[in-house]
């Protein structure tokens, strides 16, 4: 793990400087470093998926303890720093490329390098980053609705996200997010960050959240994709009210020519707002939903 000053030094003699458009925020207290990893739990047969590696100093924590690591990096001077203070390390790849191919899709050559790093290593696979402010939600969210998913994710994001992935119905902060990390899983927030812990300081708050995907809840859902569109078309409209979201339905969801059925299935009050849904709700319209209209 690098200081500061290391950090510094290592842009210095490339001749850059931090890039705030790509969100470049460097997590600089190696005691929160440490936490992220320990609370990561990482064991020796698990495949570590890195998001925005910057220099390679939380890289290199985690390649020491990983069966696997894969590092992204989008800025070509960075990815070139990362990849001469690993030069030495086993078990690893760097991919220089954008983690995401578009909004809802992970880059190929990530995907590729996961379902290589599945070949070698047969534990779980987890993200564990401190993640570029700009691309940490679409990051998260492409992660859990798939093809290429994580079972666990231990992330640095601002504190706004960290509420977003934590939060309840009904609350100013529950999303999308919100409820397909609880559809799937079980969220905590591990800590607070002040601007400080960081070089250059954002200027907001920053958390550390994780997240660990529970097998019980995601068996119940037979079709991800359509629970992803699901909870996209209502809370895409939160604040008008179930039957209202039914008539701007679009793609496999517009085929549904009887929401009311549905509601009453899933023993849901058509007249409520999205936002007050649990992630239990949005499960059990998506997978009648799937039933009753045979989606692929």
């Amino acid at each position: 793990m690098q200081t500061k000053q290391q950090i510094r030094q290592l842009l210095l003699s490339a001749g850059i400087s931090p890039n705030k458009r790509l969100g470049q925020h460097f997590l600089i207290d190696l005691n929160l470093m440490r936490l992220l990893v320990d609370s990561a739990g990482i064991q020796e047969d698990d495949i570590v998926l890195e998001v925005g590696c910057a220099t390679g100093s939380l890289t290199e924590a985690l390649v020491a303890r990983a069966g696997w690591t894969i590092a992204v990096e989008l800025d070509r001077n960075l990815a070139e720093i990362a990849r001469k203070q690993l030069i030495r390390a086993r078990s690893f790849e760097l991919v220089n490329a954008d983690i995401l191919e578009s909004k809802h899709c992970i880059n190929p050559a990530v995907a590729g390098a996961l379902a290589r790093a599945r070949e070698r290593c047969r534990g779980r696979v987890l993200l564990v980053a401190n993640l570029p402010y700009n691309v940490a939600s679409p990051v998260m969210m492409n992660l859990l609705t798939g093809p290429t998913t994580v079972d666990r994710m231990y992330v640095t994001v601002q504190k706004e996200v960290a509420d977003r992935m934590a939060a309840r119905p009904g609350t100013g902060e529950y999303g999308i997010l919100s409820i397909l990390l609880h559809a799937t899983g079980d969220v905590r927030t591990i800590r607070t960050l002040k601007p400080t812990v960081f070089w250059p300081q954002p200027q907001v708050d920053s958390a550390m959240a994780g997240f660990v995907r529970n097998q019980a809840k995601c068996d119940r859902i037979t079709n991800m994709g359509l629970l992803s569109e699901t909870v996209h078309l209502f809370m895409g409209h939160r604040r008008k009210t179930l039957a209202a979201c039914c008539k701007l339905a679009g793609g496999r969801l517009e085929r549904i020519d009887d929401w009311t059925e549905i509601f009453e299935q899933c023993c849901i009050d058509p007249t409520q707002r999205p936002e007050r849904l649990g992630a239990d709700d949005y499960v059990a319209m998506a997978e009648y939903a799937a039933k009753s209209q045979l989606f692929d």
